[in-house]
């Protein structure tokens, strides 16, 4: 839920763009083919990014065709991935029109997967544990981190109500909110990376377009300073009612 200017609180977008209605249905018809064709290993080897296999095989088509795919027996990432699609993904492509958000969509997710092949490769080459070279990863979370990152910086200051926990914050710290929740306590097999890749792309393409004017010490510092001083005005207005309550009581 979200709310703009006041107390006007909504949930979810005021329409919902043809883009964001075709990428929903191709990742649920993805997921839906999982389960009627092959085997879950066979989509698992030919089309998550298993890094071994982008470097040493050739699949040089998984940072893309991962993004697609989610596992069938976690229904609820796919599910979540959806939801924050909608809800934070339907403004932006409102905004943008749905040939720009898609390639912001597709350069988000395709960028993370290149990190996540790439990242687990360098540590390989350099003797490091074999373990993420290996391992498969799936999940169109890199792609849904880009177009929540580009909510939050189109409209820093709107107020989103989050459902769990149950409170206000702003948008502009959603993001900080999220990760810093994944660390404490989101699944064992959450792909940080990913996450962090579909960050950095979004980042990269958000400040190309110039969305982003830099958020550095300078711009938190001044958020910080802005944040002080509503505070400060609001404790001003609450005193200043309480003493009129008093007043009007004495009298």
């Amino acid at each position: 839920m979200y709310g703009r200017g006041g107390t006007q609180i909504r949930f979810g977008p005021p329409q919902t763009p043809d883009v964001i209605k075709y990428l929903v249905i191709a990742n649920v018809g993805v997921y839906l083919l999982q389960h009627l064709l092959f085997s879950e290993q066979w989509w698992l080897v030919n089309f998550a990014v298993i890094p071994k296999l982008v470097w040493q095989a050739g699949y040089i088509w998984q940072p893309f065709t991962y993004m697609w795919l989610h596992a069938p027996h976690q229904v609820t990432h796919l599910l979540f991935n959806m939801f924050a699609l909608w809800m934070f993904g339907s403004p932006v492509a409102s905004y943008w029109g749905d040939r720009k958000f898609l390639r912001f969509y597709l350069l988000c997710g395709t960028g993370a997967g290149i990190l996540i092949a790439a990242w687990p490769g360098v540590i390989v080459l350099f003797g490091g544990s074999p373990g993420q070279y290996v391992m498969p990863t799936l999940g169109a979370s890199g792609a849904i981190m880009g177009a929540l990152l580009a909510y939050s910086l189109l409209w820093p200051d709107r107020t989103i109500m989050l459902l769990f926990p149950p409170i206000p914050l702003k948008a502009i710290y959603f993001i900080p909110f999220l990760l810093v929740m994944e660390l404490l306590a989101g699944p064992a097999n959450v792909s940080h990376l990913g996450h962090l890749g579909g960050l950095l792309v979004g980042w990269l393409l958000l400040r190309q377009m110039g969305v982003v004017h830099g958020l550095g010490l300078d711009r938190l510092k001044w958020r910080w300073q802005r944040y002080k001083m509503r505070r400060n005005l609001r404790s001003v207005q609450d005193d200043r009612w309480r003493r009129h309550d008093d007043d009007r009581t004495f009298h």
